[in-house]
């Protein structure tokens, strides 16, 4: 048994070595001060964030991009109460979700898609904070790149609190693993709070059909359909001015239904680097978790658990640390008590995702 947990650890190991192989080799993008070309349209897909919105369309209003070249659709998916907005300085409009599959966040940027008249979209969530050069930067790197669509990168805006550092430790290991796949061109994951491509390539993937019967993933399986067809055209912004900030959940519960949420999606992947790499993930933590047990009663003498625990760790704090100066320029917080529940906390998570049902935006969902 110490055998097989320890193999397991030798392949986790080399998993997270190339992860982070694969992160360095993604450059980082400084925008050219390119005069600005490209037409976008926002896509924000929203449900009861009445005190979220307005702070997300101050961030639109600071945006340092002509006017004329971007447009916000915000989708309403059957709010309690009706978002009011008042007069904006660049032109917004609030549409009804039609509903017409399982998936409530993809139904919002198909039907959003019907109204769409510039050539890019560029998808973001109603707690988000965009940068005043978010535009401006996937804009030279537009001109500057032949591509058709553009992952970006998301960070917390954390208070000191110990649940905020854990899920900036979490939201930073899946930045990491986001950044050192497309690095390996093995690209499989991103973040629809930070997400563009063309109108023509949603319309040539045909949108989410085929996967509208899962809640979650209009990002990630829009992403893998599109590698699928046009490997060449997709690509990631590993760029300072284009990290979008968002809130962390308010408590443990609804922190674990969204990464349930997230989770649940893994097994209907087309990647087929994104299954193995999920489960090596997986069988990395769980064997944490059975390694710490094994202390507890006695099967593990203590220098076993201690060497196990530590090579796991230092790997681990190697791509979380690059990962985490990219995305906050700090140093990370509540580390070793956050590295060690995160083992249990992942393990439960995807256990209970292969099962178990989850809660989003006050409904019920099932696996």
């Amino acid at each position: 048994m110490i055998f097989g947990l320890f193999a397991i650890l030798g392949i986790y190991i080399i998993s997270i070595e190339l992860l982070i192989y694969g992160f360095f080799k993604i450059k980082k993008y400084k925008k050219q001060d390119l005069e600005p070309k490209t037409s976008f349209t926002i896509i924000v897909p929203f449900r009861n964030e009445k005190e979220n919105l307005p702070i997300l369309l101050e961030s639109f209003s600071n945006l340092n991009y002509p006017r004329d070249l971007f447009e916000v659709i915000l989708v309403d998916d059957n709010s309690s109460e009706k978002f009011q907005f008042l007069n904006s300085k660049f032109q917004v409009s609030v549409i009804e979700n039609i509903r017409v599959s399982k998936s409530p966040k993809k139904d919002a940027i198909t039907t959003a898609m019907q109204h769409v008249k510039t050539n890019w979209v560029i998808t973001t969530d109603a707690d988000c904070v965009v940068p005043e050069n978010w535009l401006l930067t996937f804009d030279n790197y537009i001109q500057e790149n032949e591509v058709s669509m553009l992952a970006g990168a998301v960070t917390y805006k954390c208070e000191n609190l110990f649940l905020d550092h854990f899920q900036q430790l979490d939201l930073t290991s899946l930045q990491g693993a986001t950044i050192g796949s497309f690095g390996l061109n093995k690209g499989f994951m991103c973040n629809g709070a930070n997400f563009a491509y063309t109108k023509s390539l949603f319309e040539n993937v045909n949108g989410f059909e085929g996967n509208d019967k899962i809640a979650s993933g209009d990002d990630v399986f829009l992403l893998q359909k599109a590698i699928e067809k046009f490997p060449n055209k997709v690509q990631y912004l590993k760029a300072d001015e284009a990290i979008v900030t968002t809130k962390p959940t308010g408590n443990w519960k609804a922190l674990f239904h969204q990464r349930v949420r997230w989770a649940a999606k893994t097994s209907s992947y087309k990647s087929t680097f994104g299954k193995f790499l999920g489960l090596i993930v997986f069988f990395g933590n769980l064997s944490f978790v059975i390694g710490f047990c094994f202390l507890l009663f006695g099967f593990w003498p203590y220098p076993i658990f201690v060497i196990f625990a530590f090579t796991k760790f230092l790997i681990d704090f190697v791509l979380l640390s690059i990962t985490n100066q990219f995305l906050t320029k700090t140093s990370i917080k509540s580390l070793l008590l956050s590295s060690f529940l995160y083992p249990f906390f992942s393990s439960s998570v995807a256990l209970y995702s292969l099962f178990g049902s989850y809660e989003w935006k006050d409904r019920q969902f099932k696996k």
